[in-house]
């Protein structure tokens, strides 16, 4: 039982409650829709012919639509580019993997983490201090918050976001200011990702799937989606999904519930799109990230991967709606304009208890209690104009884009640093009571009520150029962004403005492809990246202070291979990020820079017939130079490993039609976790293993899944790092087996 004196946050209310009797109406207009609208057409008077729509599977009310699924259906043909639009591969002089929809159903993929596995050049780690999924995309962290949605930044569940809510999983290596502007927090510096919304696909879709993993948890989702209107010009898809049980972690305890519902519509010359979404997760006694004391010189083995030291009282609790509206308008033949706006409601609460560990041989460690509430309020959109123009033997796209980004933050926290806990982290010491505060607990506004601590505005205007050249073989694309950067901090408890970031600069694209043939092109590109410079510590003689934004410059060169079945790809890089430390004269300046430079090799596609083939290495090294101390200089930086590497492979069994098994090994090299280099976080390889079975139960298509996540149970750390320039370690999952059977109707 809790304490009676002790806090509990207030319950989380939702901008709309996603009822059963909601989602079965939902679901009933859906499928109802298709028959009132043939009435409707069978209505029409004798003689009068309707115009005819082709309709496209698009998850942005484009006339793009989504690009199409490569030789294996693992990954798409090409994928966004920012602004400049969908692309093909080929034609791209960036990075880009589009990961499908089959692939994340395969592979039994929950979040957006989990579909990111199968990347060679992407690990997973943890944010700040809960339960966030970060990704290291070439070295550089990208927190959930900055992925995109349909193009726009920051509408997603902030902290954790379930597959069910997307078709695809775009990621972008490298800087991209121009392509998509600044991220909101600060990321994007090594790559960006971009989630695109389901919509209805051309033939009616009525599946259900249920599955069971290891701890006990059950998972049970509804898709429904159907096109109706002349020439099925209108689709609603409508997706609905619980999580609900133990983990393979001892005692974890998860809860989730989703729906959301994406409309769309097209006419000739007119595509509109929409979507709405609701998603409540819950996490009980979750195991924590792992800090190293100052004092701890060595890494601690990893404990037993199933191994629980989170406290038992530990909670936390997130709730999101969010939505987006896009339209597209064909004004000419050649001159296309856009608009999109977005929007996002979220509420958090948590109760926290990370671990210390200050003896690394016996793994003794304390805990001590960090409450926090949190709100946010999310707006954002863009309008853009998009056409094409011949001049002489020279081909022109161009694009003209305006956005803005407007977000506040409500927070709120206790901390109880004082008041420690002895645990362990092979023996956990565990308080089954709620503590409570003690009369020194640091606090910061009030966790019943937060008020505002933060705001972002940043706008921006961008103007692009693709020209093509010799028969449309060269490709040269040149573009420049405005962005603005206003960010304000604001006190906790008063919400009085503390300090005010006020700045804004221009960054440039140069990029071009060659294509030597169908199958062979070259690339190359000089990108910058663009975010908040930091903030000096309270130990500087000038506190507070926030420095001019930091600058990343990237060249790339690269080529690409497609031979219809099977494709690859090679990429060379070198990034560096501006770096700021206290000098000898107490003042906090920028000084220094991260280099981050290495070697992508990826490949995908039908190797064979019936053989599948998905993964990739990484080289990577990532320096801190210049530093101003000898400690550190010329040391790698925290937890990013000079070698990863993904192999996947998936093969149709001869012989019994609809059976296919998969693997996918996982290789990670040794990362420090600390700027020093002076503790090192051992390497780690994990082997994963599935099949799939497709066959007909009295005309419906059945659906059977099985895997098994870390086959040989391996005890590794996962990540250091997550959170930049701490360690952040994380303990990788234990043996996970998990069965599901999806029905088609």
């Amino acid at each position: 039982m809790r304490q009676a004196n002790s806090f509990q946050p207030a319950p989380l209310q939702p901008a709309f409650t996603a009822t059963p009797v909601a989602l079965a109406t939902a679901v009933m207009l859906a499928l109802s829709a298709p028959a009132a609208f043939a009435q409707q057409a069978a209505a029409a008077p004798e003689g009068q012919t309707l115009s005819t729509v082709t309709v496209n599977a698009s998850a942005d009310a484009s006339a793009q639509g989504l690009s199409p699924a490569y030789a294996g259906g693992q990954v798409a043909r090409g994928g966004r580019a920012g602004v400049l639009g969908t692309k093909d591969a080929m034609d791209t002089p960036f990075s880009v993997t589009s990961y499908t929809n089959e692939l994340i159903q395969d592979r039994h993929a929950r979040s957006v983490g989990d579909v990111l596995q199968n990347d060679p050049t992407v690990r997973v780690a943890r944010g700040f201090g809960n339960f966030q999924e970060a990704y290291f995309i070439r070295g550089f962290i990208l927190d959930s918050d900055d992925t995109a949605y349909n193009g726009l930044y920051s509408l997603l569940p902030r902290q954790y976001i379930a597959t069910e809510l997307f078709e695809r999983v775009e990621v972008l290596r490298g800087a991209s200011a121009f392509l998509n502007g600044a991220s909101p927090n600060g990321g994007g510096i090594g790559g960006s990702i971009n989630l695109l919304p389901k919509r209805a696909p051309n033939e009616p879709l009525s599946r259900v799937t249920f599955g069971v993993s290891s701890g006990g948890q059950t998972q049970l989702a509804a898709d429904i989606a159907r096109r109706f209107g002349p020439d099925g010009n209108t689709g609603i898809r409508v997706n609905a999904a619980t999580h609900n049980g133990g983990t393979a972690v001892d005692h974890e305890d998860v809860k989730l519930g989703l729906a959301a519902v994406g409309l769309d519509w097209r006419s000739r010359d007119v595509r509109l799109s929409g979507d709405i979404g609701w998603q409540d997760h819950k996490l009980k006694s979750t195991r924590t990230n792992v800090t190293l004391g100052g004092d701890v010189t060595k890494m601690p083995a990893a404990p037993n991967g199933d191994a629980n030291f989170a406290q038992p009282w530990t909670y936390s609790n997130e709730r999101d709606t969010f939505g987006t509206l896009r339209g597209e308008w064909d004004i000419t033949p050649d001159v296309t304009g856009w608009a999109a706006a977005g929007a996002r409601r979220s509420s958090e609460a948590n109760s926290l208890a990370n671990l210390t560990v200050n003896n690394s041989t016996t793994g003794a460690g304390t805990t001590y209690r960090f409450d926090n509430t949190r709100k946010d309020s999310v707006n954002t959109g863009e309008l853009g104009l998009r056409g094409k123009l011949q001049t002489g033997s020279v081909g022109h796209e161009w694009v003209l884009v305006a956005s803005h980004f407007s977000s506040d933050k409500k927070n709120a926290y206790a901390m109880d640093f004082a008041n420690t806990q002895a645990t362990n982290l092979y023996n956990p010491v565990y308080t089954n009571a709620l503590p409570g505060f003690s009369a020194g607990a640091f606090r910061g506004g009030d966790l019943a009520d937060p008020r505002r601590t933060g705001s972002t505005r940043l706008s921006s205007f961008a103007l692009g150029d693709t020209m093509s050249l010799l028969d449309n073989r060269l490709l040269l694309t040149a573009g420049l962004r405005h962005q603005s950067l206003e960010i304000a901090n604001y006190a906790y408890g008063t919400a009085l403005q503390t300090d005010r970031y006020d700045q804004s600069r221009t960054s440039p694209l140069l990029a071009a492809v060659y294509k030597l043939d169908k199958s062979l092109s070259v690339y190359g590109n000089y990108v910058e990246g663009l975010s908040q410079g930091a903030t000096a510590p309270s130990t500087a003689a000038n506190r507070g202070e926030m420095l001019s934004p930091y600058v990343s410059k990237q060249k790339e060169v690269g080529v690409k291979f497609d031979g219809g079945r099977f494709g690859g790809s090679v990429a060379l890089f070198s990034t560096t990020k501006p770096r700021a430390y206290v000098g000898s004269d107490n003042i906090f300046r920028g000084n220094g820079k991260d280099r981050h430079q290495g070697i992508e090799l990826a490949v995908q596609g039908e190797a064979t017939k019936g053989l599948r083939l998905l993964g990739g290495l990484t080289w990577l090294e990532a320096k801190q130079l210049n530093t101003g101390a000898a400690s550190t200089d010329g040391r790698r930086v925290i937890g990013v490993p000079k070698l990863q590497a993904n192999i996947g492979a998936e093969w149709d069994v001869p012989g019994v039609n609809g059976l296919a098994v998969d693997g996918r090994l996982v290789h990670t090299g040794s990362v420090y976790a600390n700027a020093t280099n002076t503790i090192a976080v051992p390497a780690w390889n994990r082997l994963d293993l599935g099949v799939r079975y497709l066959t007909e139960v009295q005309g419906r298509l059945v659906t059977l899944r099985a895997r098994v996540d870390n086959v040989s149970n391996r005890s590794y750390w996962a990540s250091s790092g997550g959170y930049p320039g701490a360690g952040y370690l994380v303990v990788g999952a234990p043996r996970t087996l998990s069965l599901s059977v999806g029905v088609d109707f």
